[in-house]
């Protein structure tokens, strides 16, 4: 029985990660453990521990039972790393420290027997302008943001543990997961989803940003397809590279709103309210917006074709109705 540690399980993308290998069986028979801060209501029926992620504790006993799968999603998003400067070094820096040694520590135990799978979801923060017209497989990773610093210096520390032998790691650059279901968090790009999924719910929605931005998306359900096939990869494909840029769709906040008229109506566009925010604004302007992710799709990485997709993905798996 394959043993499955998904550190970050209690968020959105962590659910929807359990709930896919739970319906789709993707490691067979499958021991799964969930560890956030805190979990939605609703059981999954899985076996779900709280607690802090940035305490090297917790990492040692997490991995004491040598699991087989490691799915680190755990942080702090970007607009509050920003903010809270020594808690986004310590959740989104350190705790990556800690599970790396824990790790270490077992694959010692085991004489050099045990060195799992570990599938870090990193972001498109890594990278900072100026830009090309695409990023391609090549460009140099040099973020703006401490949220993306703090991104970039995980990835490092999981493709040397890998180099070593410790671990058989791959950083996945999660375009902007769109549409998100629930409530706004506080990452800078949450208005991406919030424009969609509260129209839809019948909600008004705030648009901080002109409709010419540019930025570059993947569904909720691309992202769980993402990181399953990250977990089957055969890594020596990687040639030691072991950060992908992922497959997404490159629109504008206008090109969103014209796939929701398309979706729902103009009265449900109707719901978006324009009050520029220039702090938002300036964040925005450092993004990056497109891409050209040959190696991922080479590698079998799919994302959605267009953001009418993106759009029904949200429809069909989260829409209240």
């Amino acid at each position: 029985m394959n043993k499955i540690l998904i550190l970050g399980g209690g968020g959105m993308i962590g659910q929807k990660l359990a709930q896919k290998i739970m319906r789709e069986k993707t490691f067979g028979a499958a021991e799964i453990t969930l560890f956030d801060r805190a979990f939605p209501t609703g059981d999954l029926g899985l076996n779900a521990q709280t607690g802090n992620i940035a305490d090297p504790l917790t990492a040692a006993r997490l991995v004491a039972n040598q699991p087989d799968y490691v799915f680190q999603l755990a942080s702090v998003v970007s607009g509050q790393a920003e903010q809270e400067f020594e808690l986004g070094w310590d959740v989104n820096m350190m705790s990556m420290w800690y599970l790396l040694n824990a790790l270490k520590d077992q694959h010692d135990a085991s004489g050099g027997t045990y060195h799992p799978r570990v599938v870090f979801t990193s972001s498109i923060a890594v990278f900072g302008g100026p830009y090309p017209d695409k990023i391609g497989d090549t460009f140099l990773s040099a973020p703006q943001t401490s949220y993306g610093a703090q991104k970039a210096a995980c990835e490092l520390m999981l493709s040397d543990f890998s180099r070593k032998g410790f671990v058989d790691g791959i950083s996945l650059r999660l375009p902007t997961i769109c549409v998100r279901p629930g409530k706004a968090n506080k990452a800078a790009s949450s208005f991406f989803s919030g424009i969609i999924r509260e129209p839809l719910n019948g909600l008004e929605a705030v648009l901080p940003v002109h409709d010419s931005v540019r930025h570059w998306h993947a569904s909720p359900r691309s992202a769980a397809n993402f990181i399953t096939h990250a977990a089957m990869l055969d890594t020596d494909l990687l040639d030691g590279r072991r950060a992908l840029n992922l497959p997404g769709y490159s629109c504008t906040v206008e090109e969103q709103i014209d796939a929701l008229r398309r979706a729902a109506g103009q009265k449900v566009v109707d719901l978006i309210k324009p009050v520029p925010d220039k702090a938002i604004m300036s964040m925005v302007d450092g993004w990056p917006r497109d891409f050209d992710p040959q190696r991922a799709i080479e590698l079998g990485f799919v994302s959605e074709a267009n953001f009418d997709e993106i759009i029904a993905v949200y429809i069909e798996d989260d829409l209240q109705r």
